[in-house]
């Protein structure tokens, strides 16, 4: 017992690595998982008691549990069955591919980044940019929604700005969970915005397993009581306008949900409007092209960057306007099924087409898109100061008396009218002359579409126009 033994000394390291290793994981790591664990839970009850719709339990289950739960669900297990037969692969094999589809998918949330690195970015990002404004709101309506149901935001995309802003808003009542593209896989991005709750989503698969696997995720949140965000348009809107609604996370909500069993479903309309879109010349430079293509090199994002880090530190920087965002009237899933169940078919299209219905009602009119579409309907003609504001006037009222929900800065028409105009002057998107006229410059319409494209449903003096019939805006700088 007392003997000597000599061994290598690579040998001794390697014990030891290994007792180290076993030490950890037998006896530190599952101290060290509960004593955070503990910590996350009193965080939480911290916040759902201030908070109007609390984190639900699915939210806080841990990540590799939920991932078992879902690969190991009847329903993935028999899309990787007919998966193996259909490849003439092992169900082994098939069951892999179901598991890593998983992993990519499902979050890892954290109730400390989202509320506190998550809901500062988000108010430093959108108040940096912009002035934020909060437009319609159907406050009775969506005080009246049921503590125990399911609320799924579904909002029209306009700008990746979008995030910060409805994640900015919504923070003082809950946690919101997006569906977010392929954009947001790359790293170091992806593991912030997984651990901001949200949930990655190939939209052009076609890969029927991959399906399946997000379906059961999505509904099995939706069963949770998880409250999401959906962008139905599936990306950007290229011409300003809200577009048709893609109908895959839609229908699995809609296919998921059993009436008498599983909680209601409610969805809220919204509607969001810039007076200017970040993105606007890229987005419009693919809508006149007629197909979805962005070109955005690497040295054109770090010259964009460093122009507007100048322009910060040098106090030339003026935020880009007014962005608005406007809650519609909520719709139950359940009503809904109630009033459509004896037309016997598949109600994801008609539920698509209504909540999109609702999102236009409450698109908030800025100054920018008003007096977009009044120089529009104008042409290469010049057009006076007290031209615009007349028809600024006359465009408003009319919307204002179909229900639209209109901006009026400090209440003013005239400083209203001064606000679009400046904004568009700056950018050069339109120059002013010496006898106070206004023309639009060459090659610039189709930006000036894009935003009164925006509003132009909101008034039957308008139509959407275009941008394919019109010729891309030039390429400028950020500082425009």
């Amino acid at each position: 017992m007392n003997r000597i033994v000599e061994i290598p000394l690579w040998a001794l390291v390697l014990l030891i690595a290994f007792a180290v290793v076993t030490f950890a994981s037998h006896f530190l790591l599952p101290s060290v998982r509960w004593f955070f664990r503990r910590r996350m839970e009193r965080v939480v009850a911290r916040l759902n008691q201030r908070l109007t719709r609390p984190i639900e339990p699915f939210k806080l289950a841990r990540r590799h549990d939920m991932i078992q739960r879902l690969i190991y669900d009847p329903k993935v297990a028999e899309a990787v069955e007919e998966y193996a037969r259909e490849q003439g692969v092992p169900q082994n094999v098939a069951f892999e591919a179901a598991h890593r589809y998983a992993r990519e998918i499902v979050p890892r949330f954290s109730a400390t980044v989202y509320f506190g690195f998550g809901a500062w970015l988000a108010k430093l990002v959108s108040r940096a940019f912009y002035r934020v404004r909060l437009g319609a709101f159907a406050a009775p309506s969506l005080e009246q929604i049921d503590k125990d149901a399911t609320v799924i935001f579904v909002i029209n995309h306009r700008s990746n700005i979008d995030y910060f802003l409805v994640g900015w808003l919504a923070a003082e009542r809950t946690s919101l969970s997006y569906a977010v593209g392929e954009w947001a896989r790359r790293w170091p991005l992806s593991g912030l915005i997984r651990s901001m709750g949200a949930y990655f989503i190939r939209r052009k698969s076609r890969n029927a397993l991959y399906r399946r696997v997000l379906a059961r995720y999505v509904q099995m949140a939706t069963e949770g009581g998880v409250t999401q965000a959906i962008f139905p348009e599936g990306g950007l809107s290229l011409t300003g306008e809200v577009g048709a609604p893609k109908l895959g996370l839609l229908n699995y909500i809609v296919t998921g949900f059993r009436p008498g069993k599983s909680r209601d479903v409610v969805f809220i309309p919204v509607a969001i409007n810039y007076d200017r879109v970040i993105e606007d010349r890229m987005l419009v430079a693919a809508g006149t092209s007629g197909h979805r293509r962005f070109r955005m090199r690497l040295r054109d994002v770090v010259r964009h960057i460093g122009r507007h880090l100048w322009l910060r530190m040098s106090g030339r920087f003026h935020r880009l306007g007014y962005a608005s965002v406007s809650f519609g009237t909520p719709l139950s899933l359940r009503e809904f099924l109630q009033e459509h169940k004896s037309n016997g078919t598949d109600v994801t299209a008609p539920l698509a087409e209504e909540v999109m219905a609702r999102i236009r009602d409450v698109v908030p009119v800025l100054p920018v898109p008003v007096v977009a579409a009044i120089l529009l309907e104008n042409g290469d003609a010049a057009v006076s100061r007290p031209d615009i504001t007349r028809g600024f006037a006359a465009l408003v009222s009319q919307m204002e008396a179909s229900g639209a929900h209109v901006h009026m800065p400090r209440e003013d028409l005239d400083y209203t009218v001064e606000v679009g105009l400046r904004a568009l002057v700056l950018r050069q998107i339109i120059r002013r002359a010496a006898d106070d006229t206004y023309r639009v410059n060459p090659g610039e319409h189709a930006l000036l579409a894009f935003y009164a494209n925006s509003i132009a449903h909101l008034s039957p003096d308008l139509e959407p126009v275009a941008l394919t019939a019109i010729a891309p805006p030039a390429e400028k700088s950020s500082a425009t």
